[in-house]
């Protein structure tokens, strides 16, 4: 049996779709941000990236970084196994204080990846509560959708933000079945919000407990950061919080807070944690660094929704089809995979500025896009060169400008199968 052709085949099947990636080899330049050195070819050359996830630039902050130097110069560079076996660094255990204060919570548990901490938890916690049924949004993210297969509970898929869906979904399952309501709080891949307080309203209704993600949040929303649960005054409704560490806090890992018992079940009970090397007290020095600056320092969120702003006002104006966005997430929508990735592209090897192509099965076919991220680095120069660039792709490549006052994929459209979830980390 020739087994590479299993794989051969398998990679083939993508290029025939035109959903084939490439990475680009991207270097940063720390005190630049948000210009990076593209090297191809044996060139090198910088560029300027739009689509990061250092959403406030907080992976090159003076201070962050100081406190990764000072740790790995005192602890060294590795945890030195699962904390099983080598118990919690103190950097790690303050990282988990420091969480749950954010979020107003009894205690905080961090893992490698916000993948990790969704799978983990959201498995754990369902495996733990009898007969559990889970009620997930169509549109959570892939390691949700992990978590909740893993779990091998009973599930039951309400469409996105729809909350007359999930009361019809939580009023079959009667108030005595123990539920467990999996969302996010914002969509990465769209830009749009939650109903957080009316799913936290039938909740209470039904008796359900509740699960949001906020990785795409954390550090952006709320006097301290806490995500859009503490901008709303919610956090308090939510059983548990998950996010990452590294979007807006700029380094590695994922997390969940909650009261002592669930977090402590989870830590107890999940593969995902108890079999896992535990992070770096260099990375956890670093990131307290960033959450502490963040819970006190407005000046970050502030000129990033700024920057936001202007931007999708000078992308809408010059008639691109800027998809509607409650957040700081700006989707430019081709509506094509080819064209994507040749979009992206041309923008890198002729404008010198990076975005990558989002296609299927990130998102679903036919709402393929550009994913610009503004952040506060991104200044109105730098914003006015990205217009034209665009401008000048859309008009090489003849992708389609706007038509109406605003580009909005029908939700209708937006429906993702739990087999091909979205991914967009």
């Amino acid at each position: 049996m020739n087994y590479q052709r299993f794989f051969e085949e398998a990679i083939d099947q993508i290029h025939a779709e035109r959903r084939y990636r490439v990475f680009a080899d991207l270097e940063r330049i720390v005190g630049k941000f948000p210009r990076a050195i593209w090297r191809s070819n044996g060139k090198a050359e910088e560029i300027t990236v739009w689509c990061s996830n250092d959403y406030l630039g907080m992976g090159q902050h003076p201070d962050v970084v100081a406190a990764m130097q000072k740790a790995a110069g005192n602890m060294g560079t590795g945890a030195g196994g699962t904390r099983n076996i080598s118990g919690n660094n103190h950097p790690l255990v303050e990282l988990e204080h420091e969480l749950a204060d954010l979020h107003g919570k009894e205690a905080g548990l961090v893992f490698t990846s916000g993948f990790v901490s969704n799978e983990a938890a959201i498995s754990t916690i369902a495996k733990l509560l009898p007969n559990c049924l889970i009620l997930s949004d169509e549109l959570n993210h892939a390691s949700m959708i992990e978590g909740v297969r893993r779990s091998g509970a009973e599930k039951k898929v309400f469409r996105h933000n729809d909350v007359g869906h999930l009361e019809s979904l939580l009023q079959a399952a009667g108030r005595e079945r123990a539920k467990l309501i999996v969302f996010e709080s914002v969509y990465s891949m769209d830009g749009d919000i939650a109903p957080i307080a009316e799913i936290a309203d039938l909740a209470e209704k039904y008796n359900a407990m509740t699960y949001i993600d906020e990785v795409h949040a954390v550090g952006m929303y709320g006097p301290r950061g806490g995500g859009i649960t503490e901008r709303e005054g919610l956090a308090h409704r939510i059983d548990i919080i998950e996010g990452t560490l590294a979007k807006a806090f700029g380094t590695l890992g994922g997390y969940i807070t909650g009261t002592r018992s669930v977090v402590d079940a989870v830590r107890s009970y999940a593969p995902g944690f108890i079999f896992t090397t535990a992070l770096p007290p260099a990375i956890a020095a670093a990131t307290t660094a960033s959450i502490r600056h963040l819970k006190n320092s407005q000046a970050e969120r502030d000129a990033q929704q700024c920057q936001v702003t202007h931007t999708k006002q000078v992308l809408a104006d010059a008639g691109l089809p800027v998809m509607e966005s409650a957040t700081h997430i700006v989707p430019i929508l081709v509506g094509d995979p080819e064209l994507c990735k040749m979009a992206s592209d041309r923008l890198l090897g002729v404008h010198g500025i990076y975005i990558q192509p989002i296609n299927y099965p990130t998102v679903p076919r036919g709402t393929e896009r550009l994913r610009i991220t503004p952040t506060p680095f991104h200044s109105n120069a730098l914003v006015a060169e990205l217009k034209e660039a665009l401008v000048e792709t859309w008009n090489a490549l003849g992708i389609p400008y706007r038509t109406e006052g605003h580009t909005e994929v029908p939700k209708s459209e937006r429906i993702v199968s739990l087999l091909v979830p979205q991914s967009g980390g």
